[in-house]
Parts: C-alpha cells; sequence; structure tokens
C-alpha cells in the first residue's frame, strides 16, 4: 500500500466538492459499482440513504479528516491508480467501500457499495 501523498489528498477533495469535475464514465475497461441511494447516510433524516451530491460531501469531508486511503494500480484499465477508502460505518452495517479514479483534471466514480444492501 503506498501513503496518499497531501497535493493528491487536496486534488480529491477539491474536485469531490466541484460538480463539474465528477463524472461517471462506465464501460468494459472502467467497470463502475457506484449505488449511494443503496447505502445508508449515517447523518441522514429518518435513516434516509445517501443522495449523490451527499455521497460527495461525505466523501470530501472523509478525506478533509485525514480518513486513509489506499493507492491501487487498477485492472481495467490496466496501470491506471485508484484511490480506495473502506470507511466503517453506523455498529451492525457493513463497511462502505469506495474506488476513486482521477484523470484530466475529473474525479471518476468507480464505486460506492456495501457488500449487502441495507436501503
Amino acid at each position: 500500500m503506498h501513503e496518499l501523498n497531501e497535493s493528491i489528498r487536496r486534488e480529491l477533495i477539491v474536485l469531490a466538492r466541484r460538480k463539474d469535475a465528477r463524472t461517471f464514465q462506465f464501460a468494459r475497461n472502467r467497470p463502475t459499482h457506484w449505488v449511494p441511494r443503496q447505502v445508508r447516510n449515517p447523518d441522514g433524516e429518518l435513516e434516509g440513504c445517501f443522495t449523490n451530491a451527499g455521497a460527495w460531501e461525505f466523501l470530501a469531508t472523509k478525506l478533509e479528516a485525514g480518513h486513509p486511503v489506499e493507492i491501487v494500480e487498477l485492472k481495467t484499465p490496466p496501470g491506471a491508480k485508484g484511490y480506495v477508502m473502506k470507511i466503517d460505518m453506523e455498529p451492525g452495517q457493513p463497511q462502505l467501500y469506495v474506488k476513486l479514479q482521477l484523470q484530466s483534471g475529473k474525479i471518476i466514480e468507480r464505486s460506492f457499495h456495501y457488500s449487502t444492501h441495507i436501503c
């Protein structure tokens, strides 16, 4: 596991908060499982699930707080870097798995899901 440097962390935070910088690019060479509406938002009202915008704000906040980020080499596309966060949520809930990718000034949604469905 490689440690995330502060300039990449800052870039992830800034891009996560810029709606025009966030992108969803599902393709065979870029599989995606981004389902925030299936993940319970611990701060949501009445045990609601995340919205897409809420998921991005949650991630930016976790990054600002220094949450660990693992740098991985993606299988698809080969050789590209991915940024993985494994986030403990509320007690009794599965861990949240998040994977992001940076490309040309954009942040790409790759993964935001539980291993099981809650909502």
